[in-house]
């Protein structure tokens, strides 16, 4: 399984990093997580292109996290792609109505199915096994954690969790722990006054003891730009113990095969 980060930015975008967005791919599935402004532009750019995205899950229905849904089925409609599949927490189809109402000679362009899922119990998209668990934001939203498509791995113990956005907690913490791969919402440096979202300091500080192999700070606001190291060195000295960096559009990783 192969996670790249299409966009690393937030609902204010700088150059180099658009709004939220995350390709996984495992041997010839694809799956796009949110599905913010610039991310068709990235996905574009991508070997899979969005010719070969059929499903989009959604963590939460903020704008820079679905600022470029509609855009992405009028491109799959012009390339001669023929479905998408929506996934999200509830209120997903009435997201999607609201959009196709507003847009629409867009409705029935693709064959569009959505479906609204819980925290209840995992589920599975576009083959991927899938667990939810809820976050602490603005507006209710979910977390997932993965394993790779056709693998006897319960998603609970998959290898990448996205936390979306939220602030940092014990119960998210947890829910984490033992992923190779954590991708956490760390929107501002140390210093900013904020809720909804964490500062690296406090992400430290829950994670610390947490079982997490690499930590991947995004979600970033222009306020973190030029303090990338200095982020990386408070996750560090609050008390988290693995390997940390700052996501940028783009970066590559792959996530080990735990039935290899």
């Amino acid at each position: 399984m192969e996670l790249t980060v299409l966009g690393s930015g937030s609902a204010m975008p700088v150059p180099d990093r658009v709004q939220a967005g995350s390709l996984l791919t495992a041997d010839d599935r694809a799956l796009l997580v949110d599905c913010g402004s610039g991310v068709l532009n990235r996905l574009s750019g991508t070997d899979v292109g969005y010719e070969g995205v059929s499903t989009v899950l959604l963590t939460h229905h903020h704008l820079d996290h679905v600022a470029d849904l509609l855009p992405l089925l009028k491109a799959r409609w012009l390339a001669g792609e023929e479905h998408l599949e929506v996934v999200g927490p509830s209120g997903t189809k009435s997201l999607v109505d609201g959009l196709l109402g507003v847009h629409d000679y867009l409705d029935g362009r693709v064959d569009l199915s959505v479906r609204e899922v819980g925290a209840s119990q995992p589920f599975s998209v576009a083959g991927f096994g899938v667990v939810a668990r809820e976050t602490r934001h603005s507006m209710p939203g979910f977390a997932y954690r993965f394993s790779a498509p056709e693998r006897s791995v319960d998603p609970a113990d998959g290898p990448l969790t996205l936390s979306g956005d939220t602030e940092a907690f014990g119960g998210l913490a947890r829910f984490a722990a033992g992923s190779d791969v954590l991708v956490h919402d760390c929107s501002f440096p140390d210093g900013i006054d904020v809720s909804n979202h964490p500062t690296p300091t406090s992400l430290g500080e829950v994670l610390a003891g947490t079982d997490v192999g690499m930590l991947v700070l995004s979600h970033l606001y222009p306020h973190t730009g030029g303090r990338e190291a200095e982020m990386e060195r408070s996750v560090r000295a609050a008390g988290f113990e693995g390997d940390v960096t700052v996501a940028r559009d783009g970066l590559r990783l792959s996530l080990p095969d735990p039935t290899a």
